[in-house]
This record gives C-alpha cells, structure tokens and sequence, in this order.
C-alpha cells in the first residue's frame, strides 16, 4: 500500500533541519526519543510561553509539534507495507455512478462531498475506501496536527498563521490527502477534540487534544451508515460543514481550527432517512443498486475471491489501470482552473433548479463545479451540455421536496426536466 501515506523520508528529515532552525530564542527546545521527551513543557503537541503582569490561569498557546509530528511520520512510512490492503478502485464491476462521483470530490473537494444510498452488499464502503489509493499529494507545514495550508491562510491553524504573520519560515511536506472513517460509536470529546481542564486550572497550561476533524482537515471524512448516526454527532458535522471551523468549548475555555472536509457518506435507506439539514451539506447524492446481470455477479464473486486469496498479487495485476487512472486525476485538478462554462448553460442550470423548486442556491453551484470537474477528467477545456446533462441528476435529486404519494425517483424527475429546459 506504497500510495496510502505519503511523506517521503527525504522530507522528513528536511522537516527536521527546517524546523529546528526556525525555532525561536523564547521557546525552549524539544527533542524527541521514544519513550522519552524533553525541553519544556509538553501538552498535546502544545508549548506554553508564559505572559508577564499576568495571573497563572491566563493562557498562551504555541504549536511546536513539529519534531513529533515528523517522528509519527517516520513510524506510519514503516508501516505501509503492514498495512491492510485495500481492494483497488480501478477493480470495481459497475456502479459508476457512484465512482463517478467520488471521482469528481476528488478532483474539486469544494464540490462538498457525496451521499451514497444503496442496498446492503453492494460496495458501498469498499468503493469508498478504495479511493484511498487515488488521493494525490498536497503540501502541508510540517508537525502541524491541523494539516495546515502554508499558503493559504483560510486552511490554517491559528498558530501556524501567527508564525507566517511574524515571518517566520515554516516547515513543508508533501503528504497524501488523508482519509479519516467516523465511527458510529464514537464520542464528542473523540470527534472534537479535548481540552485537559484540571491542567487549564491548576498548570495555567492549555492542553489540547485534537480529534477526528482536525485530522480531516482538508482531507476526506467518511462516514459509513451515516443515517444512523447520533444527532448529538449530527450536530458537530453541520457546525463544522458550515463554518469550515472546529470550536471547542469546556468551562470558559474555547479552542477553534480549521475544519474543511470532503464529507462522504453512506447507508442503506431501509434503515432510517437522512435529516435535511445534514444532507443538505453533501454535494453530490449517488444511488446504487444491486447488479441484476448474472455474468456480472459471477465476475464480481470471482474477483473478490482472488483479492481475499492474494490481495498483492490482485493488486499488482490492477496497478497499470490505477496509475493511468491517478494521471488522470493529477492532470484534471492541474487543469481544473481553466476550464470554462458558457453563461448560457449556466442560465439553463439555474432555470432547471428553479422549476424544480430547488430552496437555495447550492443546487446552481454544485452542479456548476461538478460539470468542470467532468470537462476536465475528460480532458476539455469547455464544459458542454452533455457533461451538465450527466451530473445534474446526483447534484439535485437529494434536494427536492418529497412527495410521500410520488413513486418515481428524484433522479428521473431532474433529468426529464434538464431535457425539457435544454431541447
């Protein structure tokens, strides 16, 4: 699994000479061994620079994690190769809608995500996780457990931007997009992240914990059977989904990092409908159905019993088509930006969404992106009406009022409406 985590051991030991060399006079330094830690007081990855004419309970906070952070790096780039294997993408019969889909949130995260709804058994998580494979490498500042942007401050924690501020040189690697799965029992504290009160209290020392969505921060959050989750966790998603920001609040002490993620979602519609609110915030909506074709049941049985039998060996006869396909994508997030759209689909979008009743404008937007995105896997550099007529569907059907009495699927009424508006 050589493409699963990303950092190079050539970046990390630049990352290692960098920020040693960047370190201010004011911090005491940090190394770092195992079992063993020293220099200045270490909470979470956090260094606390005391404030003159000020009582012990009043806070500063400096990140320096980066020697750790880097080590953990170290540790996870040994462990690839005991990692577990991951079906390929590129080995998966039909659904490719679905794909289609997780492909496009790939090429433009700000797409917003995807909702896969579908029967039991039909690959709706392996699909997902296989994607994995795909993710391209972006830069991020080295020991930074927000996964920080080192140009652009709107994906940037708090002290990472103070040190830019300041002038300071800050440390970059290149790393895979991260995916991170959401378990259906997992707590708040675990999701959000915890704050050490009784050290806050009695150490004067913010002591930070960062949880699931910092370390989804510009990467990929998956939540499987998210139609069961609990609303308490609902909540946190819809807070963090709106605002791009995690703020965590205990007794008077609040803490806030970027939060910005591709959501990704899925579960079977027999067991409990989604709230509006939450699905609302994915971008696409992808149905799957259980393949009827009986030769494409018995090649689907077949392939999954060779990857259970030998999954490097069936890995390592898909590798040509999953390298072809990572090009692909490479080469359609590089060319994403120039890829135009005529105003005059974009005034045939909109009229679509308005006679559908769309509420809001997400519908316009995402569809909007979606088409780009399209144009540009396939290599255009002009979005045409095909490319909108193939994406509209999953960009609408979850946002229409139902109708309890309406027995066609919310699909079918988008597309007949698309080719009402485009004739």
């Amino acid at each position: 699994m050589a493409s699963l985590l990303g950092t190079s051991s050539s970046a990390i030991c630049a990352s290692h000479s960098l920020s040693s060399s960047s370190s201010t006079p004011s911090i005491s330094p940090i190394c770092f061994k195992p079992g063993k830690i020293c220099g200045g007081k270490l909470n979470a990855g956090i260094q606390i620079r005391p404030k003159k004419n000020r009582s012990r309970h009043h806070l500063s906070v400096v990140n320096v994690a980066t020697e750790i952070n880097s080590t953990e790096q170290v540790g996870k780039f040994d462990s690839k190769k005991s990692a577990r294997p991951v079906y390929p993408f590129a080995a998966i019969v039909g659904q490719d809608e679905m794909k289609l889909c997780l492909l496009l949130n790939v090429i433009d995260p700000k797409i917003g995500g995807v909702m896969i709804m579908g029967d039991r058994g039909t690959g709706k998580s392996t699909t997902v996780r296989s994607l994995v494979d795909l993710l391209p490498e972006i830069k991020v500042v080295a020991g930074d457990p927000y996964n920080s942007d080192p140009l652009d401050p709107e994906f940037m924690g708090v002290e990472v931007r103070e040190r830019v501020e300041r002038g300071e040189q800050v440390p970059v690697v290149a790393t895979k997009i991260n995916m991170v799965d959401l378990p259906l029992g997992a707590t708040e504290d675990r999701v959000c992240g915890t704050i050490d009160i009784e050290k806050a209290l009695t150490e004067g020392v913010k002591a930070f914990e960062p949880g699931l969505l910092a370390k989804a921060n510009r990467g990929i959050l998956y939540v499987d059977e998210v139609n069961l989750l609990d609303d308490h966790l609902v909540d946190v998603l819809l807070d963090s989904a709106a605002s791009g920001w995690n703020t965590v609040e205990r007794e008077g002490i609040s803490i806030s990092h970027p939060a910005r993620f591709i959501l990704i979602g899925s579960g079977n519609p027999e067991e409990g409908e989604l709230r509006p609110q939450l699905l609302d915030r994915f971008g696409m909506h992808a149905q799957v159905g259980t393949v009827r074709d009986a030769d494409l049941r018995v090649k689907i049985v077949e392939e999954r019993a060779r990857f259970d039998s030998n999954p490097q060996d069936f890995r390592e006869t898909y590798k040509t088509e999953q390298d072809k396909l990572q090009d692909q994508i490479s080469n359609a997030r590089s060319n994403l930006s120039s890829v135009q759209i005529d105003r005059e689909l974009k005034v045939k979008i909109s009229k679509v969404c308005s006679e559908l009743n769309v509420d809001g404008l997400r519908g316009d937007i995402v569809t909007n992106r979606a088409a780009k995105a399209l144009a540009a896997l396939k290599g255009k550099d002009r979005v045409t009406a095909d490319d909108v007529a193939t994406v509209i569907p999953n960009c609408l059907r979850h946002r229409l009022r139902k109708d309890p009495l309406e027995s066609i699927d919310s699909g079918v009424l988008v597309s007949e409406k698309f080719a009402e508006v485009f004739s």
